[in-house]
């Protein structure tokens, strides 16, 4: 009977839930990167003359010029 036991393997579920394929890169981001995003904010800041005050309004005027939105 142990014998038996032995040479009987219990059975291993299976997965159910399927596991997501590796995407590249390239493919999963959406919209400009930081680094395209700072690059063009410089750039505004340049050309108000590199004056003191909220570099946060030239991020975001950047930011929205590279996706497409309207302010």
């Amino acid at each position: 009977m142990a014998e038996i036991m032995k040479k009987t393997k219990a059975a291993k579920p299976k997965d159910t839930v399927a596991k997501p394929k590796k995407v590249p890169a390239t493919i999963t981001s959406i919209g400009p990167s930081p680094e395209e995003i700072a690059r063009l904010a410089h750039q505004y800041w340049a050309e108000r003359g590199f004056p003191h005050g909220s570099p946060e309004q030239d991020w975001l005027r950047a930011e929205q010029e590279l996706r497409g939105i309207a302010s």
